[in-house]
Parts: C-alpha cells; sequence; structure tokens
C-alpha cells in the first residue's frame, strides 16, 4: 500500500476521523459484551473424564476450586507430532493472563485429544506452564464441534461455528473456546463458546500488529503464524557510535 506524507495538521485531522470509527468498535464491544453476558446457559449433565498430569479427573474437577472455567480446544490430534501453529501462537499468551484470570475465580485450561504424553512433551518443547489435559477417549470435543470423524468430514460438512461448515474448510480438529459456569451445588452450566476468529482478541501480539506500520500484513488468516522455536532468526544491524 501507498501511503501520502503530509503535514502534521492533515495527519491529525486523518487520526482524529479514524478515532470516531475506534470509538463506535469500542462502544459496539461493549455492547455484544453485554449481550454475551445474558446469553441463557444450558447444564452439563454428562460425565466427562480427562488425562491429566494429576491422573483422571472429571470436568467439575477442571475448575479448580473456583466457580468459572475457560477451556481453549487447542488443535492437536492424536496422531499429530505437534500442536497447530495458530494455537500455539495463542498459548504464548496464556501464561502471562493466568495469574489474572485466577485472582478473578476464573481457571483456564487447554484441552486437546492427543495423548498426554505427547502433550506434555509439547508443552516442554514450548516452555509453557498452564495446565493443559487430554481428552483423548472421551466425547467431549465432538460435543463441543471442534474434533470430527472421518465419517463427518466425508460427508460434505460439518457443524462448526454454529453453520453447516463445507468440508474444503474442515480438518480432524479445529479451534476454540468453552466457557462454564459451577454453582455452590456444584452443577455445571455452558455459558459461551466461540470459534474461528471469535478469539482474536484474546490474541495480544495480533492487536500490536494492528498498530504496526505494517499491520499483520498477512495473505491470509494468520498466514505468518509459526510456532516461536521456528521463525528464522533474522540479523540486527550492527549500531553505530559514529
Amino acid at each position: 500500500m501507498e501511503h501520502s506524507v503530509v503535514s502534521r495538521e492533515e495527519w491529525l485531522d486523518a487520526r482524529k476521523a479514524l478515532l470516531a470509527s475506534e470509538k463506535q468498535m469500542t462502544r459496539l464491544r461493549d455492547k455484544v459484551n453485554a449481550e454475551r453476558l445474558a446469553l441463557p446457559w444450558v447444564r452439563v449433565d454428562k460425565d466427562y473424564v480427562f488425562d491429566t498430569p494429576a491422573g483422571p479427573r472429571s470436568l467439575a474437577d477442571l475448575f479448580d476450586g473456583r466457580s468459572q472455567l475457560e477451556i481453549y480446544h487447542f488443535m492437536f490430534g492424536p496422531d499429530w507430532d505437534a500442536g497447530c501453529p495458530g494455537c500455539s501462537f495463542f498459548a504464548d499468551h496464556i501464561d502471562g493472563m493466568l495469574p489474572h484470570l485466577n485472582n478473578h475465580d476464573v481457571t483456564f485450561v487447554c484441552v486437546s485429544r492427543a495423548p498426554l504424553d505427547k502433550i506434555e512433551a509439547y508443552k516442554r518443547r514450548m516452555n509453557w506452564q498452564f495446565p493443559w489435559v487430554s481428552s483423548f477417549g472421551s466425547d467431549f470435543n465432538f460435543d463441543f464441534h471442534v474434533s470430527f470423524t472421518p465419517e463427518q468430514l466425508e460427508s460434505g460438512s460439518v457443524f462448526y461455528n454454529f453453520r453447516e461448515t463445507p468440508h474444503e474448510d474442515a480438518h480432524d480438529e479445529l479451534p476454540g473456546l468453552s466457557s462454564f459456569y459451577r454453582n455452590e451445588k456444584g452443577e455445571i452450566f455452558h455459558t459461551y463458546s466461540q470459534y474461528a476468529r471469535g478469539g482474536e482478541e484474546g490474541l495480544g501480539a495480533l492487536m500490536m500488529l494492528d498498530a504496526a506500520p505494517l499491520g499483520r500484513n498477512e495473505t491470509s488468516t494468520l498466514s505468518f503464524v509459526k510456532r516461536k522455536d521456528e521463525y528464522e532468526q533474522k540479523p540486527v544491524a550492527a549500531a553505530s557510535c559514529h
């Protein structure tokens, strides 16, 4: 994109026009957040068991004594050698958030269908600390529409992001985030899920790139993203004392 070079006064006029749009977007986000909080809830009666470093744990156990639980559906299939690069990009943001979420009575856990030993090995490789458990052998991923059987994929479409998604846009694993509430009686409710690009606001690095001169500089959604240990180290220009 070619950019005109203008005076500071002309730039200020253009920036104020953009600010008006930004304020409109902020107000719309506030409205959407209020609508999200007002959603009805669905009771979760099915018993799910997850494989964790501490042994088998139920969905109730994953709350870890808190009333709210957010589960990130991390794309990592049973036969995969590594986690999805895009989900790994998201995961790079999690550890710094955890103390703040926990203080707000929110537990955050990643769930994948990969066996626990694969998850633990990849977690060590990426140097992550957040809780991550396996739903291998469970219906959990399928019930929350982030994992799909070969038969579902061969049918021509799968139910993802609250609509029928054509097979060319579907895979055996897809990303998402689901939220749950546990009341004093121990009852669990599914309160919210988001899929596809719905979770972009959780990607702080992406928001920072939006403010950079060249933006995301992507050819398709997250086309630039690699696992953090796979980026080529580019030389840095040497500083000069002259």
